[in-house]
């Protein structure tokens, strides 16, 4: 039975969660400010960070480029795989980090309304051992551990999701060649970041969201991460951050905003996930990556490369 002042903070975060969880861009800026606010939930900013991506994805597939390599059916099921997976994402994550905040400010945990945001016992475990013992980094760890599984049952092995585009030729070709790629931008010009490889396994997407986050903490780069999250609008646009690398470049992505719809979703009672302490000890070990270096010089041969395939199928066409 809740108290009413807990009933209140369910119903509150409730209405929070889904005013926030309207697009990318609404769910980029709650990670952001989340992060500003708790410095020490490392995974907020890593969220905001993959989050910026997504929109970048997104907005490619209106852009100059991808038009003219996809139909207009396959770009529309893209953009629905990336909103449905950050959505479900944002859904299960935004009321943990709302319900950390609450416990913060009134100095005593309340985890234990996670059960209303149907949160897995894993997390619940997770978040009460950081509340006593602050271990950043693993929590951080478990929170990618948790939001893979999230989508795994919802997206990568939904049956429509499967036929439509897993199971398409094009999305092992983009896979297999790298074109998708999670970056980190600095406002001096440099990139860095990790490509996308084997996206269909949870055990592989959650080793790419620790690397991520390995990259993003690291000593000397993260200030300028920081420095670019915090000065740098997320408009959707690769011209957020190609503004820094090509000076007179013209924008050839749109503006999220005015592109895409705003998409109604719905969601039945989420499935709970669990896994084995052995598996869960050796998806928690962190990976100690050597030290970054830019990939600007890469992105910039993908790229080109991109703009060729368009010119030979223009050619053939």
């Amino acid at each position: 039975m809740l108290t009413s002042f807990e009933q209140q903070v369910v119903d509150i975060i409730k209405r929070k969660t889904k005013q926030l969880n309207i697009d990318n861009i609404s769910r980029t800026e709650a990670y952001a400010t989340f992060y500003n606010n708790h410095p020490e939930i490392k995974w907020s900013f890593l969220a905001s960070m993959v989050s910026r991506n997504a929109g970048w994805n997104m907005c490619d597939l209106q852009g100059k480029w991808f038009p003219e390599l996809l139909s207009t059916e396959t770009r529309d099921l893209l953009f629905l795989t990336y909103e449905r997976a950050n959505w479900l994402i944002f859904q299960d994550a935004f009321p943990q980090l709302l319900l950390y905040e609450v416990s913060k400010q009134h100095e005593k945990p309340y985890f234990h309304l996670f059960q209303y945001f149907y949160v897995s016992p894993f997390m619940y475990e997770k978040w009460t051992a950081f509340w006593g013992e602050k271990r950043e980094i693993e929590l951080m760890h478990a929170l990618i551990i948790n939001e893979q599984h999230i989508i795994e049952p919802a997206v990568v092995e939904h049956p429509f999701y499967q036929k439509k585009v897993f199971h398409r030729l094009l999305f092992h070709f983009q896979d297999s060649l790298h074109f998708s790629s999670v970056l980190f931008p600095t406002i001096e010009g440099e990139i860095y970041g990790c490509s996308v490889h084997s996206f269909t396994k949870v055990d592989e997407r959650i080793k790419l969201g620790k690397k991520l986050g390995e990259l993003l903490f690291s000593q000397a780069l993260y200030p300028k991460f920081l420095q670019f999250s915090m000065s740098t609008v997320h408009t959707g646009s690769r011209v957020d951050y190609e503004q820094y690398i090509f000076h007179s470049k013209k924008r050839d992505t749109p503006y999220l905003r005015t592109t895409f719809p705003i998409v109604s979703h719905h969601e039945k009672k989420r499935a709970q996930w669990e896994i084995s302490k052995r598996k869960e000890k050796k998806l928690m070990k962190e990976l100690n990556l050597s030290l970054p270096t830019p990939i600007t010089e890469w992105y910039q041969n993908k790229q080109k490369q991109l703009h060729v395939l368009v010119g030979i199928k223009k050619f053939f066409r």
